[in-house]
């Protein structure tokens, strides 16, 4: 609230599915669509660190939609907690989400699923489990109430992305298949590119 000013916000992952939601409502300069980019596997509001917004990222959706006070507001909020403000056309958001975000958290569980069925044993899990594997499978420790709304909202690109992952897999599985080592070293040396953008 900003004087006699009513403004509204949110936490979403996922904002292209809320702005069909509330196409042209009456009031929807006083709306802001965000997605402040601060994940942890812990449920709940209160991370166990309380430096969950850190230097981390908050993009703001659609912000030509909304009025100049309710985006400096809700800039100003974040800024307040150390996050670095930046604007997304909804959809972009959408997409370029199901690609960092949502990918992981599918393959982490997934991950979990695969091993949890092949080792029945959990104690052989934890002396197998290197830093590697513990890191791998972290999201997995993430809440379903939170992430079946999320992967069905963003259905769309969600899939679009699992498409493109199951590819590399597939292309992984072929090489290491035909034992083409020039093949798997390619494409070990073109993922490692990520590095130089993280």
């Amino acid at each position: 609230r900003n004087g006699t000013q009513k403004f509204v916000t949110n936490l979403r992952s996922t904002n292209a599915f809320l702005e069909k939601e509330l196409k042209h409502p009456p009031n929807r300069k006083q709306y802001v669509a965000p997605h402040p980019v601060a994940c942890t596997k812990f449920s709940g509001p209160l991370p166990p660190n309380g430096i969950l917004f850190n230097n981390k990222t908050a993009i703001i959706c659609d912000h030509r939609d909304s009025s100049l006070q309710a985006i400096s507001l809700v800039k100003n909020m974040y800024e307040t907690l150390h996050m670095k403000v930046i604007y997304m056309n909804a959809h972009e958001h959408d997409v370029s989400a199901a690609y960092v975000s949502h990918i992981s958290h599918l393959t982490s569980f997934a991950l979990s699923l695969a091993v949890l069925e092949k080792e029945k044993d959990e104690k052989r899990i934890l002396d197998l489990a290197s830093g590697g594997f513990a890191s791998t499978v972290r999201l997995a420790k993430s809440s379903a109430e939170m992430w079946v709304p999320v992967f069905d909202q963003n259905s769309k690109y969600v899939l679009e992305v699992l498409d493109t992952y199951i590819n590399k897999l597939q292309l992984f599985k072929n090489a290491i298949q035909k034992k083409d080592h020039q093949q798997l070293t390619q494409l070990i040396h073109e993922s490692n590119k990520i590095q130089k953008i993280l």
